[in-house]
């Protein structure tokens, strides 16, 4: 076992897999001799190469259009995207090109991308670095959305998401990336995509999140311990597929649930996960499903973003309110 931070595991995931498979290639801007703007990616130019490791235009339509080109000729492109305030100028291949390639081709063809890209708040970042897109994406039928909270789902995350056969949208949390280190194994493992983990074992109330919001949620569930109160906290790792089965399981045990996303509140990951309990345990709920989210505005300037984000405070005021309904 090593010693890795998450952007070190996502630099290890990418090596194993760029050495398996030939036909695995990555690219994007600035991934090549600078390493990316994180240095995730540093090093392995040098290791595999310029005509597999290699800097594009600073044009994200092209690197989405150059990675679904690929994929139909049967490479497995990583795409990177710098932030994830950029897809806005590749949605149409990730969403349209990507997302369809094995429905239009009825089979023939398929699109085994990942596109990578950072996001998340609490950095103090500029404007369009830090917002939290995933409920775009996991709207769109054909890809698979991957959020991990540690360096461990990390980089077994990113192996399976580059051995898929459809693209996924690989979203990394900016304040991750040096949080902590954890033990990962060397060489190649996987973590199966559409499976969910519980974190926390607990009895009285199931807190969801995923991200840098798990660690939040646990920071909530020390205190509510405090209280006598016994949350369990599940990581949901995967956003589409959705592990819903781990999900009424929990909530069967304990009958109250809150879900914490960092993402505005309106139409998001939540509001979908709520629908699907509503479909499928609601008889098992003794209180409304609760969401602790960003507020509907767009991501304020760094000034004031510590009052926007999701805090352990108000996951504990919102565990409260389920608990006394």
């Amino acid at each position: 076992m090593a010693q890795m931070n998450m952007k070190e595991a996502i630099r290890d995931a990418m090596r194993v897999e760029l050495k398996r498979d030939p036909n695995v290639i990555l690219f994007g801007e600035d991934v090549g001799h600078v390493g990316g703007v994180f240095r995730a990616t540093e090093g392995l130019q040098k290791e595999f190469g310029e005509d597999r490791v290699f800097d594009t235009p600073l044009a994200e339509s092209a690197i989405g259009g150059m990675a679904v080109g690929l994929g139909v000729q049967g490479f497995r492109p990583i795409a990177e995207i710098q932030f994830v305030g950029f897809i806005y100028e590749a949605l149409d291949q990730m969403c349209v090109q990507a997302a369809r390639m094995r429905y239009r081709s009825g089979g023939r063809y398929n699109s085994p991308i990942v596109f990578r890209t950072p996001f998340g708040g609490g950095v103090k970042a500029a404007e369009l670095h830090t917002d939290s897109l995933e409920g775009l994406l996991v709207q769109t039928p054909g890809i698979k959305v991957v959020i991990p909270s540690n360096p461990y789902d990390a980089k077994g995350l990113l192996i399976s998401a580059i051995r898929d056969n459809d693209p996924v949208f690989f979203m990394e949390h900016l304040n991750l990336y040096h949080a902590f280190r954890d033990e990962v194994p060397e060489g190649e493992y996987t973590v199966e995509l559409g499976k969910a983990n519980v974190v926390r074992e607990g009895k009285d109330v199931t807190i969801l999140s995923y991200g840098l919001m798990v660690h939040t949620s646990m920071k909530a569930a020390a205190e509510l311990e405090k209280q006598g109160i016994q949350a369990e906290v599940i990581d949901l790792r995967t956003l589409m597929p959705l592990d819903i089965d781990t999900i009424v399981a929990s909530i069967k045990k304990t009958n109250r649930c809150i879900i914490v996303q960092e993402a505005q509140k309106t139409s998001g990951v939540a509001a979908e996960v709520i629908a699907q309990i509503n479909e499928k345990a609601i008889l098992h709920l003794e209180a409304p499903v609760l969401r602790v989210a960003g507020p509907d505005t767009v991501y304020p300037f760094a000034q004031i973003e510590d009052q926007w984000l999701p805090t352990p405070a108000r996951i504990v005021e919102s565990v409260n309110k389920v608990l006394n309904f």
